[in-house]
């Protein structure tokens, strides 16, 4: 059979682990596939540019619509990230009946919906592996691998650079804007790191999996979000010296009132193996009320990785083009007219477990009026630090875990707490999962 021509949008760190992937392994690619899969056509801003491997035998254009349009190209590989182009290049190729492969998270969560819907009219695939966790196979095992259970919750550790900055502050004691230079120094984070340590990157990979999960629709407006930017060094202390560590988790739950879809960091047991995760490593838990818990574990970012999630979904792609679309795997998991409309749960609806830290006064009655707020909350109060205060300090920092409590009750708590006299300045809340099995 004749190759199945591919046009690539974009020829930048994934767009060429991509090419080099496809060309190193190409027999071994066909022999899955049933038939050669080939780069015929790309678009990248610079033409010249010297580039680690070849392209030779392809069409290289600097307008990505020239090659969405090409009527030679039978899957567009969409790689340049982004929003609102990316979509229009995506409807684009849609439109055309062209299928689409994309690593492109932001898309996805924002545009998913619609990108989805045009394509199951237009009968083409959009396959999106590569937008989660890089290399990880983790949307493969939640749409097909886990069909037969009812997902009860997953957590993930699905941004590299906020899992290496907590990592070097646990290890090496430094402090967050230390550890974040040196990310960016790496490469690891952007020049403008809002989207990783912020969680918003976090929260759109977040929102593909939970809609796979429980099926529902992609409602990425609907996720929590908080980042790591005030874990401080003394709260990674604590959180060891409790027999934790924090990570900055993206969680989603299904409760009888709805969809928990929440990014912030995180205080997890130290004996989770996800807990132990460290580094620019990826890895998401997901429980399943037949198979139990399953851990996946893997680079989460980078050339090759990720081109293996992107190659692996062309391979899909190409043992479909002969597929009745109506006996295709749905995009989201289950049949499109099949979501569930159970709602996203605002974030003072879940319930979970809490740490605290205060500055409170040195002297006698502080804590008995701290713990008599929570007693009339009905918060119960699993385990208490006291620290010495240092020469010559008036306050002395107290530090306090909570049992699980609903996040209004806690939001309440801590507005009485932070009005006491005897408090100087704000509560850090960091909250707690115990992810138990």
């Amino acid at each position: 059979m004749n190759p199945v021509k591919v046009g690539l949008l974009g020829l930048g760190t994934v767009g060429g682990g991509t090419v080099t992937v496809l060309q190193r392994n190409g027999e071994e690619i066909a022999r899955r596939a049933g038939r050669a899969i080939q780069i015929t056509h790309a678009a990248a801003r610079s033409l010249d540019k010297p580039r680690p491997f070849s392209t030779e035998g392809m069409t290289l254009s600097s307008d990505p619509f020239a090659v969405v349009n090409d009527p030679e190209v039978a899957v567009v590989v969409e790689l340049i990230g982004g929003y609102e182009l990316a979509r229009d290049l995506v409807m684009q190729a849609i439109d055309n009946g062209k299928h689409v492969v994309t690593a492109n998270k932001a898309m996805i969560a924002k545009y998913g919906n619609e990108i989805f819907a045009r394509a199951q009219e237009k009968g083409v695939m959009v396959a999106f592996e590569a937008a989660v966790a890089g290399g990880i196979p983790i949307i493969k095992a939640l749409r097909e691998g886990l069909a037969a259970n009812r997902i009860q919750w997953l957590a993930g550790i699905i941004n590299g650079t906020g899992n290496f900055i907590l990592t070097e502050m646990r290890d090496k004691g430094r402090d967050f804007a230390d550890v974040l230079a040196e990310a960016q120094a790496l490469g690891y984070a952007e020049a403008d790191p809002t989207f990783d340590v912020e969680g918003i990157d976090a929260a759109h990979k977040l929102t593909i999996l939970a809609s796979i999960a429980f099926g529902v629709p992609l409602q990425f407006d609907k996720a929590f979000t908080e980042g790591i930017t005030r874990i401080t060094r003394e709260d990674v202390c604590y959180a060891e010296e409790l027999g934790y560590r924090i990570k900055h988790l993206g969680v989603s739950r299904r409760t009888e009132a709805g969809i928990e879809l929440r990014v912030h960091p995180t205080l997890i047991p130290h004996r989770r193996l996800i807990a132990n995760v460290d580094g620019v490593m990826n890895a998401v838990l997901v429980k399943g009320d037949a198979v139990g818990p399953t851990l996946y574990y893997g680079a989460g970012a980078g050339a090759e990785p990720t081109a293996s999630a992107v190659v692996g979904d062309l391979v899909d792609v190409v043992r479909a083009l002969t597929s009745d679309p109506e006996n295709r795997v749905p995009h989201l998991a289950f049949q499109p007219d099949r979501l569930s409309d159970l709602p996203i749960l605002p974030v003072e609806a879940t319930e979970t477990a809490y740490y605290l830290r205060m500055e409170a006064d040195d002297r006698p009655g502080v804590l008995a009026d701290i713990t008599r707020i929570f007693g009339e909350s009905g918060i119960s109060i699993e385990a208490f630090i006291q620290k010495e205060p240092a020469e010559g300090a008036v306050h002395v920092p107290l530090i306090l875990l909570t049992q699980r409590v609903n996040e209004g009750k806690m939001n309440e708590a801590i507005g009485r707490i932070e009005a006491l006299s005897c408090i100087n300045g704000a509560v850090t809340r960091i909250r707690v999962e115990h992810l138990d099995a």
